[in-house]
C-alpha cells in the first residue's frame, strides 16, 4: 500500500498537443522547455499542458480546486491561467488505501510578447504543488534584424 501525505502533482509537461483518453495521456511534441521564435513579437503559439495528480485514498470523494498558471520569471505577468474543480471517486474493486492518478490535459494559444524565462505553477486547493520552467529565445529569423 502506498502512503502519500496528501494530494500532489506528479508532473506537468508542455507539449504541442495533449489529450487524455480512457485514462491514457497522448502527447505530440511533448516535454519541450525551449521555444525558438523566428517571427516578430508578440506571437500566439499553440501549445498544451499535461498534468498528473496523485490522489491518496483519504482525499477521494471530495472536491479539489486545481489551478495552473504560466507566469514570467518575476511572477508579475500572467500569460495563461487554468482553473477547475475535480472530484475523484473510488472505483468499484479498488484496493483499500490505493492512491489514484488523475491526468488533465488542455490545448490553448499562448500569447508571448517577448523572449525570456517563464514558469508554470500548479496549485491544489491554493497550495503550490509543482513548478516547471521554460524559456523563449529569439531564433535566427529575429536576431539577424
Amino acid at each position: 500500500m502506498e502512503s502519500f501525505q496528501g494530494v500532489g502533482a506528479e508532473w506537468v509537461i508542455l507539449a504541442d498537443h495533449a489529450e487524455v483518453l480512457g485514462g491514457k495521456l497522448y502527447l505530440m511534441g511533448g516535454g519541450w522547455e525551449t521555444l525558438t521564435v523566428n517571427r516578430p513579437f508578440p506571437i500566439d503559439h499553440p501549445c498544451a499542458f499535461a498534468l498528473a495528480l496523485r490522489i491518496p485514498w483519504n482525499e477521494t470523494n471530495r472536491q479539489l480546486r486545481v489551478e495552473l498558471e504560466i507566469l514570467d520569471q518575476d511572477g508579475r505577468e500572467n500569460l495563461f491561467q487554468f482553473e477547475g474543480d475535480i472530484e475523484v471517486g473510488r472505483p468499484a474493486g479498488i484496493p483499500a488505501g490505493q492512491t489514484q492518478r488523475v491526468q488533465i490535459a488542455a490545448n490553448f494559444g499562448l500569447r508571448i510578447d517577448r523572449s525570456g524565462a517563464f514558469v508554470i505553477v500548479v496549485r491544489i486547493d491554493g497550495q503550490d504543488q509543482a513548478r516547471s520552467g521554460f524559456r523563449v529565445v529569439e531564433g535566427p529569423g529575429l536576431s539577424s534584424r
